[in-house]
């Protein structure tokens, strides 16, 4: 598996971090608050508060590592990432009480500005890949719940949840940070990417290098805000909204479905995805993720419609997680990558951390149904966002085509 110019010991190796990174720093979480809350005395409310505060604080912190991972070098900056989440995991797993755990969550989301996909895509293009290396590596990365919850959940049978806790700092420190020491001696030793991406936009931009907040820059935030929205709405409260919508016991069945759609996606998009453009990619998912919850909706309490439903949501998730990579790539190329990924992160994280307490407004204010619906509508606009993005990177492309042919008859002059 490569890119053709980055090796491809490089991305099985990132993609080792990226599973070791999500599973500690994010998945584990859920498998071990209900003991932590039980130890320290606490609602389990307030532990994942805790996160979703944390996650708030990443999220303002993204543009900054995207803007330093530019500068300095994403492999250099994913060496200390990894010292800061084994210590911020080791923090969590020593602290006496509430306001230490807090603190330590906290760090950890933090860190993980410096060591997750956000990095980790810079990571790629600046060792010489681009698409397909991402996608290489969300397909590699998208076993991390997969392999996390079932190997948390043997640890906490045996251990503490401090013990788990320290065990996975073990991870970041003992073979996350060497991966990253190496990866970012190759980066230097590889110097500059060797494959260049002409952004889709050049005609649009060429006198505007610096592409942000341009309306087509706030068309992506906006886009992707929407994206997590949907996604984070139903993702975090799935089974209990299946079994709401009359599910009843088939609710665990249909949510399993998930997570390998959301494989089979990126294997999907890595074997016949390579001539299609990362605006259709995006417009694609933005309506897998809407479609998958309408259909949902027609259907239920049908077990064959959900299953349906359940396909189609993983499909769109899992296209979504590489299309915040290649899209910013393949829109404004490798300039300032790290800072448009990190901006697109920080839309993301902010609008999924807010959406299961919207959700949850909307179903006391309106019903379960109706609520449901409203997250549809509010894909919709997501839809529409995508929809522009691709409108104007072909009406970007033309132009550059028009001025190559009136450029061509003088050259031969």
């Amino acid at each position: 598996m490569s890119d053709g110019k980055i090796p491809a010991s490089a991305i099985w190796a990132l993609g080792a971090t990226q599973i070791i990174g999500y599973g500690t720093l994010y998945y584990s979480y859920s498998i071990l608050a209900p003991a932590v809350a039980a130890e320290l005395a606490w609602s389990q409310q307030w532990v994942f508060a805790v996160l979703s505060v944390s996650l708030l604080a990443s999220a303002i912190l993204s543009p900054f590592a995207g803007s330093l991972a530019d500068r300095v070098g994403a492999g250099r900056l994913m060496v200390p990432g990894s010292l800061a989440a084994a210590g911020a995991l080791l923090l969590c797993a020593l602290a006496p009480g509430r306001a230490g755990f807090a603190i330590g969550v906290l760090a950890m989301e933090l860190a993980s500005c410096f060591v997750l996909y956000s990095t980790a895509f810079v990571a790629i293009v600046q060792l010489g890949g681009a698409r397909r290396g991402i996608t290489h590596l969300t397909l590699i990365a998208g076993f991390a719940s997969t392999l996390f919850w079932p190997l948390t959940t043997l640890l906490h049978q045996h251990l503490g949840w401090r013990e788990v806790l320290v065990l996975f700092a073990a991870l970041n420190a003992f073979v996350c940070l060497p991966i990253h020491w190496w990866l970012a001696r190759l980066s230097r030793r590889t110097g500059k990417p060797r494959e260049r991406v002409i952004p889709a936009t050049s005609s649009l931009s060429a006198a505007a290098p610096d592409r942000r907040w341009s309306p087509l820059f706030i068309l992506v935030l906006a886009g992707f805000a929407i994206e997590g929205f949907v996604l984070s709405a139903i993702l975090v409260r799935m089974v209990p909204l299946l079994t709401l919508v009359g599910l009843g016991g088939a609710s665990v069945l249909v949510a399993s479905l998930f997570g390998p759609s959301q494989v089979a996606s990126r294997l999907v998009n890595m074997l016949f995805g390579r001539g299609l453009s990362q605006t259709s990619l995006a417009l694609g998912a933005t309506a897998a993720l809407a479609g998958g919850l309408a259909v949902l909706l027609v259907a239920a309490p049908s077990v064959p419609g959900a299953m349906l439903f359940a396909v189609l949501f993983g499909f769109g998730s899992g296209l979504m997680s590489i299309v915040g990579g290649t899209l910013p790539l393949e829109l404004f190329g490798q300039e300032r990558f790290g800072s448009h990924v990190g901006w697109i992160t920080a839309a993301r994280q902010f609008s999924s951390a807010f959406a299961p307490f919207g959700l949850t407004l909307m179903i006391s204010g309106l019903g379960v149904l109706p609520a449901l619906w409203l997250n549809v509508v509010v894909g919709l606009f997501g839809i529409a966002a995508f929809a522009a993005i691709a409108l104007i990177s072909r009406q970007s492309r033309k132009g550059a085509q028009s001025g190559t042919a009136a450029v061509a008859p003088h050259a031969a002059g």
